[in-house]
């Protein structure tokens, strides 16, 4: 993984054009990059980051800030009415329940 400007990026080798093809993963707009080295990579991701946000201000919007702390996800009834009962006996909110979860289940300063 790579960062710039708090976005995260990640890639994988592309056999078919013998290059490394990199995604920023924390927004939901599409900012793609290429490379055929780190070195590249980190670069064109840059560049990726500051064309996405050149075009955002054009357009006249705000670009989408990686990891807005918004998470939603989708489970079963069960486990959701399982953590909704946990949250309660312990008299805080479900998302503040998850949050605490969460917390414990990551190592400290992980990306």
């Amino acid at each position: 993984m790579i960062e710039y400007k708090g976005y995260i990026g990640t890639f994988e080798f592309d056999s078919e054009i013998d290059s490394f093809h990199g995604t920023v993963i924390n927004t939901n707009d599409v900012i793609t990059f290429y490379g055929v080295s780190v070195k590249e990579l980190r670069e064109e991701m840059q560049k990726s980051v500051e064309e996405y946000l050149a075009f955002c201000r054009e357009q006249g919007r705000a670009p989408e800030p990686p990891c807005s702390g918004k998470l939603a996800f989708q489970t079963s009834p069960e486990l959701h009415r399982r953590l909704a009962l946990e949250a309660a006996r312990r008299r805080v909110g479900i998302d503040t329940y998850i949050q605490e979860i969460l917390e414990k289940a990551l190592p400290a300063g992980s990306a």
